[in-house]
């Protein structure tokens, strides 16, 4: 069997962000979250303001989750979709209504828990054909899920004869292919888990009918995943304490670069790490930082950062571009943005 592809060479230029790490709110990360607080957007560039207005405010639509994780805007049903991965659970929510259980359990049923840390679904996203796609973090697969009969269909969980670590997050493609990230956080032990059969944590790239490519073995803990607009960049999350960080992937090279380098921000006490992104019609990209969920233009200036005092894990552009959500730690949060601007 022919050996993984080669390490890609990383160009190891640092990307100074300067006054960004005064920003970072208190915390303890990922593991132990502070208690959250009334959430805050701090303003750091005018543009900010084309996207949110001065007067918006953040709204509480769910809360007493375990870790909320996920989230995806369905717009064909009117409803959003956050996982739960440690509770095994997949919510919906409409508006006026609570979250109620979607998926259940939305990823590997029956896990021994002194092996499978996290046996939920983690990353969700939707397929062309409105299928739900879910980064299966306990069954260790890609999966789809038909939203109408909630028949779902492992669509790959293997790389050449070997399962994957705990698949975390999810891009679909205009042309189908999934990119999508593999670290060991869903297994008990992580890298020295006894269940990994991956010598490393890999960027992968499936696509229908052709199969999986490895794009990167070189990160430590790949996380949150998303393409530019024009889909030649790939945006990777690295939740790597001691390196925390953002690359870009030019895809026609598959040269990687850092692009954001958040260790400032995280050593002042940021609370959470680097996870999940999303980027809009624009290319504006929001992405989960130690400290909260900051907006950022794609040459990666800062225009705004959301905080609570907790991490904030993922987000999704919803009801047409109009509204921001997030998955805050133990809550879900709902923030208008400026009618006509694009998500």
């Amino acid at each position: 069997m022919p050996a993984p592809p080669r390490r890609l060479a990383v160009d190891r230029r640092r990307v100074l962000i300067g006054g960004l790490a005064m920003l970072g709110t208190a915390g303890p990360g990922l593991a132990a979250a502070a208690p959250a607080v009334v959430p805050r957007i701090t303003r750091m560039s005018p543009p900010l303001d084309r996207i949110i207005a001065p007067d918006a405010v953040i709204e509480t639509i769910a809360t007493g989750i375990r870790w909320a994780e996920g989230p995806v805007w369905v717009e064909a049903g009117g409803y959003l979709l956050f996982s739960d991965p440690p509770a095994n659970i997949v919510r919906q929510w409409r508006s006026g209504g609570p979250a109620t259980p979607f998926l259940d359990p939305s990823g590997a049923s029956g896990s021994d828990p002194t092996r499978v840390r996290e046996p939920g679904a983690n990353g969700l996203a939707l397929d062309r054909e409105g299928g739900l796609l879910i980064a299966n973090s306990g069954g260790r697969s890609i999966d789809r899920v038909d939203l109408a009969t909630r028949r779902r269909t492992v669509l790959v969980d293997r790389y050449r004869g070997q399962r994957f670590n705990s698949p975390n997050d999810l891009h679909v493609a205009r042309n189908g292919a999934i990119y999508f990230t593999d670290p060991p956080y869903g297994l008990v032990g992580g890298d020295a888990s006894p269940d990994k059969e991956m010598a490393f944590n890999g960027v992968y790239r499936w696509t229908p009918g052709g199969g999986v490519d490895l794009l990167d073995d070189g990160l430590s803990r790949p996380n949150g995943i998303a393409l530019s607009p024009d889909e030649t960049r790939l945006y990777v999350s690295v939740s790597d304490e001691a390196a925390p960080r953002i690359m870009v992937y030019d895809l026609e090279s598959r040269m990687p670069d850092l692009w954001l380098d958040l260790k400032a921000m995280h050593a002042r006490g940021g609370a959470g790490l680097p996870d999940g992104m999303k980027v809009a019609r624009d290319g504006t990209l929001v992405c989960s930082v130690p400290g909260g969920m900051m907006i950022l233009t794609p040459d990666a200036e800062p225009l705004g950062l959301i905080s609570t005092g907790a991490p904030i894990a993922n987000c999704a552009f919803g009801e047409q571009g109009r509204v921001l959500y997030l998955t805050a730690n133990d809550r879900v949060l709902r923030l208008p943005l400026r009618a006509g601007w694009q998500g």
